[in-house]
């Protein structure tokens, strides 16, 4: 892998690049053509075909082949994960009081790292708009469900955010996670504390006459779907305990029981259905196949690139994680490391690089893939379920104002603290 990457030409990184700036750009200049997966394949077949020839001029498949064997992990586990919590529904509507609110987020934060945060998002956010359907001024709760739900709650195991799956099945034990804890105990009760003066802020706002309302509407909140809890377990042991395929094979045959035993109505209360996650294999499929190239030519000449320290490998893994995806910017920075590690003479801890480098590309990858819609899958399901239940979200950019203004500036203290 080490010589295919020192005489690959820098420009077969270009299908790559290409593809992540089309799953960038393309959902706000052509909205309406993106919305076709079977445009979103096209695509992906498209700048994917020049690399398979790539790889047969040079006459070895063997790095494309283990791409795409990580691929079929990768994407079962989030399928999965997708189809198991989709049989999980939460009814019933507490009061919308910010304590509440804020206790829905930490809940959604912690069950990140057993359903995913695909899986938590899915599983909560129509209770959190329902709790609140009695509100008016509400934009902002979405917002603060993406920063914590959508991302930084999912941190503490592989299973909780994708690029941290890619890393596990690159080699990083399954419980070597839990050593970001610090990390992120500080961003959870930061953004915690700030929701909840934010949300008390909005609340005091309200209307006597929406206040009223939501407490003659409040119901027990009730769990239906409980049988697919030991299923969602089901997958994370399947995860820690197997290897390839017997773990992919057990992943199936959970999702298949989920499917059997529970009711359709949980499903149809959830309104369950399978383009979100048809959508995410295709790109990903692209994704991993185009991303080979550059993959092997980081691993190769990373230390030419002057990405040398800690926190250089933070804020540039979490500045592409913002505007990509956080997954392949991940696999990308990591194969980066690797090549200074091995350029530098610097200690090749785990998986080939020294662990304050990986604790940095895991935490940037993670936590700034909240920044925008684009930088976490689960980001933009969000918003779009958030529309549907007629909330006003903000734009792209107004997004951004948000995550600008509340958590840039934690990254800078996590950087001092933590990376410095």
């Amino acid at each position: 892998m080490e010589n295919m990457g020192n005489i690959l030409p820098l420009g077969s990184v270009a299908f790559f690049a290409f593809l992540l700036l089309c799953i960038a750009i393309l959902p706000l200049t052509h909205g309406r053509f993106w919305e076709s997966n079977r445009n979103k394949a096209i695509i992906c077949g498209i700048l994917s075909l020049p690399v398979i020839i790539l790889f047969y001029h040079y006459g070895d498949f063997q790095p494309l082949l283990h791409e795409i064997k990580e691929y079929f992990s990768f994407i079962i586990l989030l399928t999965a994960l997708y189809i198991i919590s989709g049989g999980i529904f939460l009814s019933g509507d507490i009061e919308a009081t910010p304590r509440n609110n804020t206790l829905f987020l930490l809940l959604g934060g912690i069950i990140a790292n057993i359903f995913g945060t695909t899986g938590a998002s899915m599983l909560l956010i129509r209770p959190l708009l329902k709790t609140n359907s009695e509100r008016k001024l509400i934009a902002h709760i979405p917002i603060f469900f993406i920063f914590v739900v959508a991302n930084i709650g999912g941190l503490l195991t592989p299973i909780g955010d994708p690029p941290l799956f890619l890393g596990y099945l690159r080699g990083v034990p399954f419980f070597w996670t839990l050593r970001l804890f610090p990390h992120w105990l500080f961003m959870m009760a930061i953004i915690l504390v700030c929701f909840y003066f934010v949300d008390l802020h909005f609340w005091r706002r309200e209307s006597p006459q929406a206040i009223r309302l939501d407490r003659t509407r409040v119901k027990a909140l009730a769990l239906h779907g409980k049988i697919n809890i030991i299923f969602i377990i089901g997958v994370s042991l399947s995860v820690i305990l197997l290897k390839t395929p017997v773990r992919e094979g057990v992943m199936i045959g959970l999702s298949f029981l989920s499917l059997v035993f529970t009711p359709k109505d949980i499903r149809h209360k959830n309104e369950f259905h399978y383009a979100p996650i048809i959508e995410v294999a295709i790109l990903f499929a692209g994704i991993f196949i185009t991303m080979v190239p550059a993959l092997l030519i980081l691993e190769a000449r990373g230390a030419e690139f002057g990405v040398r320290l800690p926190w250089h490998f933070f804020w540039a893994t979490g500045g592409l994680s913002s505007l990509l995806d956080n997954a392949p910017t991940y696999v990308t920075f990591l194969s980066m490391a690797q090549g200074v590690a091995h350029a530098t003479g610097l200690p090749q801890e785990i998986v080939g690089v020294p662990i304050r480098y990986l604790e940095a590309i895991s935490v940037g990858a993670v936590f700034m893939g909240a920044n925008t819609y684009i930088g976490n899958g689960p980001n933009f399901m969000v918003k779009v379920i958030c529309e549907h239940h007629r909330v006003r979200m903000p734009s792209f950019f107004g997004y951004m104002l948000w995550s600008c203004g509340i958590l840039v500036p934690l990254f800078i203290v996590v950087t001092f603290i933590f990376f410095i």
